[in-house]
């Protein structure tokens, strides 16, 4: 019997590490690079699989590239 794998939100990772800092009264800034990869290596390295379920980033990234597809199929300006 093969044991059940534990998925996590990366995102969720960075967002407890970013208030955990804050708390030490350190002020982390997000900008430059993309913090969800490196929070998805810790999760694998904990043994944990990264699921991206409930990430919001994704849903946006969903919705912006379907607004370029129907700008790219019909006229910007509606006619």
């Amino acid at each position: 019997m093969e044991p059940t794998r534990e998925s996590f939100n990366p995102w969720s990772v960075v967002n407890v590490v970013f208030h955990h800092l804050a708390a030490q009264g350190l002020h982390p800034i997000l900008g430059g690079a993309d913090p969800g990869p490196p929070a998805a290596d810790l999760l694998r390295a904990l043994g944990i699989e990264p699921a991206a379920e409930g990430d919001r980033q994704v849903g946006e990234n969903v919705k912006k590239h379907l607004a370029e597809i129907r700008a790219a199929m019909f006229d910007e300006d509606g006619s």
